[in-house]
């Protein structure tokens, strides 16, 4: 599991600079951000548990499986949203506070409804091509970092978050109840009970008494009625699924992704005191493994990996686990083993294969960096927007002395992160050196163009 900060280079329409892009659902102030800690998070595990739970919820929808992109939001307050296309974000306080796996599946039903009944057309078609990180800042601003500016900037990104909650994210009560009949029948149709949906309802409906400020975002975000449970109940009544329980795979998977949420973002003290020495269950073991690992006590968080292996040696995550582990001890080269496992148990995971390529990078052995250069390349076409597979792939063709290719490479990873100015001319840099006509050559042309373009409408909105 990484936690990073995303520097974004985007000039918004109101003139904003250089930002850093903190991630939640709504930030009342860039100051709130901050002491929140609000940022992205990537876990292959999380991931794949969101995408499972997800997947019969699209098919039933009518919408391909294939295009899912789940992105999560270190954030304890309670949100999900999808934005994009079929990009769902999911705050890791929602999936901290859900009681069990049908509460995450009924709010996912209800998401995946919002796209499926077109509520998200009003974004237009530029949020739907836009990178992840674009439509962060372009729904949520950032706190702003730059010196001389950040007053102004954070204003800039204040206004924009109110833009973005009034015209993105606010749903209609009209548009809330479809959602909840329509996510309803996703669920009855994949033969799950819609009881989750409404216990997670009622949840956000006891908030309605407090102060706008102390809500979840969600809450602010969904207008709430007492008509849109009821009419949940009785729909519930005459479901022929009604009875349906949570199934032993998926409350495996709600336990894993709880323990590990916890072992990583709680600390070691609450960990310990939610699953202590005495817990020799999968869970327990996981959680203190990951609590001891961000306590920077490596070998109890080994020993705690190497019983979940021995136990389990085809679990890629716990495999992936010992990678990072051995890694962050400076251990670059016993971190490639454990990692290699992983990606052979898991060979479709663009996380783990990202992991793969990282380390063979920073071996700096360069008879391997065709190796790297090939799973990397296999990354970037899975997911486009990952920044840090290109700076790396940009690294590894540059140590083998291609600088047409490290400078596309780089042109890619800065038009992801919005920083459009180096992305032209790091493309410009690989048209230069390229042979005209080539595919890098032409790729380069159409960075070239794209970010030519958007540089001109950014300048024509700040006139």
């Amino acid at each position: 599991m990484a936690v990073r900060w995303s520097v974004i280079r985007k000039s918004l329409a109101i003139g904003c600079a250089v930002l850093m892009a903190t991630v939640s659902a709504i930030l009342p102030t860039a100051a709130e951000a901050q002491r929140r800690g609000a940022s992205l998070v990537r876990d292959a595990e999380i991931e794949n548990t969101i995408r499972v739970y997800a997947a019969p919820l699209f098919a039933a929808a009518g919408l391909s499986n294939d295009a899912i992109s789940v992105h999560l939001v270190n954030d304890r307050t309670l949100n999900a949203f999808v934005a994009g296309g079929q990009r769902i974000f999911v705050n890791t306080g929602l999936l901290m506070r859900s009681e069990r796996p049908a509460q995450v599946i009924g709010v996912l039903a209800h998401e995946i409804a919002h796209i499926a009944g077109g509520h998200l057309a009003r974004m237009g078609d530029a949020i739907d091509n836009a990178s992840t990180f674009m439509i962060l800042s372009m729904l949520f601003g950032a706190a702003a970092a730059v010196a001389g500016s950040g007053d102004a900037a954070a204003a800039a990104v204040l206004g924009g978050q109110q833009v973005a909650e009034r015209s993105f994210l606010a749903f209609t009560r009209a548009q809330e109840s479809a959602a909840d009949q329509a996510g309803a029948t996703y669920l009855e149709q994949s033969g799950q009970s819609i009881s989750g949906l409404i216990e997670f309802l009622r949840i956000i409906g006891n908030q309605d008494l407090l102060a706008a400020p102390r809500q979840d975002p969600y809450a602010r975000t969904h207008p709430m009625t007492p008509e849109r449970v009821a009419a949940l109940e009785s729909r519930l009544s005459r479901s022929l699924s009604r009875n349906a329980k949570d199934t032993p795979d998926n409350i495996d998977r709600f336990k894993r992704m709880q323990a590990k949420l916890v072992g990583y973002l709680e600390g070691l003290a609450a960990t310990l005191r939610k699953y202590p020495e005495t817990d020799t269950s999968l869970y327990g073991r996981y959680a203190r493994a990951f609590a001891y690992y961000r306590a920077l006590d490596f070998p109890r968080a080994l020993r705690e990996t190497d019983g979940l292996i021995q136990q389990y040696p085809n679990d890629p995550y716990f495999h992936e686990l010992k990678a990072d582990i051995l890694l962050n001890m400076g251990r670059v080269a016993e971190s490639l083993p454990p990692i290699n496992e992983a990606y052979r148990l898991a060979p479709n995971e663009p996380l783990i294969a990202f992991g793969v390529g990282q380390r063979l990078v920073a071996m700096e052995d360069d008879s391997r960096l065709d190796e790297a250069i090939d799973i990397l390349k296999t990354v970037t076409l899975r997911e486009p927007d990952n920044s840090a597979a290109w700076q790396q792939l940009a690294t590894a063709y540059g140590r083998k002395g291609d600088i047409g290719m490290a400078s596309l490479a780089s042109a890619e990873r800065y038009l992801v992160i919005g920083a459009l100015r180096d992305a032209q001319g790091q493309a410009e840099r690989a048209a230069h050196i390229m042979k005209e006509g080539s595919p890098g050559w032409l790729r380069a042309q159409d960075i070239i163009t794209f970010a030519k373009d958007e540089r001109r409408k950014q300048q024509q909105q700040r006139r």
